[in-house]
């Protein structure tokens, strides 16, 4: 009988990111129930849940499964990076054209704004300022970008800082555009699950000449615990053409320019 080949690390974490959406859809589930959805062993996913309650993404409670309400978690980067990807690089693709050469630049630590890295390459004498050690390490590629990582509190399920340190070394700062997604968008305005990150992102607008919002659609429609900024501050949104409609009327309603860019299927 040939030997049992163990799931890749890879192919594990995909599946818990889909025992995460799973869990969140349907608020709370018995874990027998998830265990036959999925197809895997009890014990197999004990040890998912194990993982996703000790990243505070659920709670795992005697026999059941049970998703923090209304997004009051972020889910971890590692779980957010390869989501909605196309959308993600045609937004990029699109704020790339807002960047001139000699731009001081502030990234917030959104894994919406990872492909933007890549189009820095080659870029004229460009200044990055950023809290997050994830788009650090990828604008670190491009040749002639300079880098300021803001340190502070870290936290590792987001590979990335937060905190009075990064505040006030925002405050000391000037920057030509800021460059942020949200966790949820709802009729114009904005939220993040935790009051630290939504503070770091409120810092980032206020010390910037522009400021520009990279949300795909399924950032819409949805509200976290915390609202941050103000939809007027931005001086424009991209989203991809999946984004609801109503949704783009209420930004335009603020009086903000919207930026709409197509992706293969859409």
């Amino acid at each position: 009988m040939p030997a049992k080949v163990r799931s890749s690390q890879a192919t594990v974490e995909h599946r818990r990111q889909a025992v995460l959406r799973h869990v969140v859809a349907h608020e709370e589930i018995r874990i027998d129930d998830l265990a036959a959805h999925f197809g895997v062993s009890l014990m197999t996913m004990h040890r998912d849940l194990d993982d996703l309650d000790a990243r505070h993404l659920l709670r795992k409670e005697r026999g059941r499964a049970v998703a923090f309400p209304a997004l009051t978690r972020e889910t971890a980067t590692r779980f957010r990076e390869a989501e909605n990807l196309t959308a993600k690089e045609a937004i990029c693709a699109a704020a790339a054209r807002w960047i001139r050469p000699g731009d001081t630049l502030v990234m917030d630590d959104s894994t919406t704004l990872y492909p933007l890295a890549g189009l820095l390459a080659g870029a004229e004498q460009l200044s990055v300022v950023t809290n997050s050690v994830g788009i650090a390490q990828r604008v670190g590629r491009a040749a002639g970008v300079e880098i300021t990582l803001l340190g502070g509190g870290y936290r590792s399920e987001f590979n990335s800082c937060t905190g009075p340190e990064v505040t006030r070394a925002l405050s000391r700062i000037r920057a030509d555009l800021a460059l942020m997604s949200a966790t949820a968008v709802l009729e114009g305005r904005l939220f993040h699950p935790l009051r630290a990150y939504a503070d770091v992102k409120e810092a980032m607008i206020a010390c910037s000449g522009r400021s520009l919002l990279l949300a795909d659609h399924a950032k819409f429609g949805k509200t976290a615990t915390y609202a941050f900024g103000d939809i007027g501050s931005y001086a424009a949104v991209i989203v991809d053409t999946g984004t609801p409609e109503h949704e783009i009327d209420a930004i335009r309603g603020h009086g903000v320019r919207v930026e709409t860019v197509a992706t293969a299927g859409q």
